[in-house]
C-alpha cells in the first residue's frame, strides 16, 4: 500500500480516494500489517469510505493477522452498522479467526448485537 493511498483512506478523504481509484490504485493493496483499506475502514467505522471501496471491487473476505476479516474487525471495534453493510454486501459470514477460532457470529453474540446475530444466521453463519 503506497503512502498516498494509505493517507487518503486513513482520513476517509473520499475525493482523493476516488481520484486514486480512477488512476488505477489497487483497492486491495495491503499495509505493513497485511490489512487492506477496507479492513482498516471497517475497524474505524468509516461507512462512506467502505461503500466507495465496495463499489470499486474491494475484496470483502481478505484476512490478515489472526485471520481477521473486515467484518470481524468491525464487530471487534463495535461498529454494528458497518457489520450490517459488509454482511449485506456479501462478506463471508463463516470465516473463523485462528485465535480461539471465533467467528463473526461469536463476536456479535458476545457484543449483544441481536439484529446482527439474526442477520448472520439468516445468511447461514455457524458458530
Amino acid at each position: 500500500m503506497n503512502k498516498e493511498w494509505k493517507a487518503a483512506t486513513k482520513h476517509a478523504d473520499l475525493e482523493k480516494v476516488r481520484r486514486l481509484i480512477e488512476n488505477r490504485a489497487d483497492v486491495n493493496s495491503r499495509d505493513e500489517y497485511g490489512q487492506t483499506a477496507l479492513m482498516n475502514a471497517a475497524h474505524r467505522g468509516q461507512v462512506e469510505l467502505i461503500r466507495l471501496l465496495i463499489e470499486n471491487g474491494a475484496d470483502l473476505n481478505t484476512t490478515a493477522k489472526y485471520n481477521l476479516s473486515a467484518l470481524m474487525l468491525a464487530l471487534i471495534a463495535g461498529h454494528a452498522d458497518v457489520a450490517r453493510l459488509l454482511i449485506e454486501a456479501g462478506a463471508n459470514v463463516n470465516l473463523k479467526s485462528n485465535m480461539n477460532f471465533f467467528s463473526a457470529l461469536h463476536l456479535a453474540e458476545n457484543a449483544g448485537y441481536s439484529e446482527i446475530v439474526a442477520l448472520l444466521k439468516q445468511k447461514g453463519a455457524t458458530s
